[in-house]
């Protein structure tokens, strides 16, 4: 909680998310996030069911009261705003649960997004999809010096395996230590 950014008023707090809108108010439709959800969906699936507060994640802000009041909020009329988005991005309302607060959207058509949307003359024929062409995978020589390193290690991991093995886990002194203190004679 902030203080009221609008009026600076410190007995009046704001949660951040109030403030944001005040401060950096969006430009674009409240319900231009629900329509990117459903098109972002509608790659991989044709069934999307969504619960109010969901859908209150996604644009970023609540619904209205009648969207959880009355069915006919959900309609599928595109005069009205909200479901316009979800009719631009392709999908219809296919069922709606006020009691458990959940809606089921059905795709109805493929869409492309409205930046390369462009409108085909009679005349041009739709090409099918040639993919590129691929050069064949060489697999490239190794260096004679990552091999010998390589071989180096293998050698390295052999040893290892054949040294025997020292009981109790103790490790044998150094070779300096050995030089350092007499075997009768004890550091102080």
């Amino acid at each position: 909680m902030v203080e009221d950014v609008s009026t600076g008023d410190p007995m009046r707090p704001v949660c951040l998310n109030c403030a944001r809108r005040v401060v950096a108010p969006r430009m674009v439709g409240m319900y231009e996030g629900l329509m990117r959800h459903l098109r972002f969906r509608g790659s991989f699936t044709n069934v999307v069911r969504l619960s109010f507060a969901q859908i209150d994640g996604i644009i970023q802000n609540n619904l209205p009261m009648e969207a959880y009041k009355n069915e006919a909020w959900w309609s599928n009329l595109s005069r009205n705003v909200h479901s316009k988005s979800w009719l631009d991005a392709g999908w219809n309302v296919k069922e709606v649960n006020l009691k458990k607060g959940y809606v089921v959207f059905i795709k109805v058509k493929t869409t492309q997004p409205m930046a390369y949307r462009k409108k085909r003359s009679s005349s041009q024929i739709e090409k099918p999809f040639t993919p590129a062409p691929t050069r064949p995978l060489r697999r490239k020589a190794s260096s004679k010096t990552k091999l010998s390193k390589l071989y180096a290690r293998i050698k390295n991991i052999e040893r290892q395996r054949t040294l025997p093995k020292r009981r109790g886990g103790f490790k044998s002194k150094p070779s300096h230590e050995k030089r350092l203190f007499k075997p009768d004679e004890k550091p102080l």
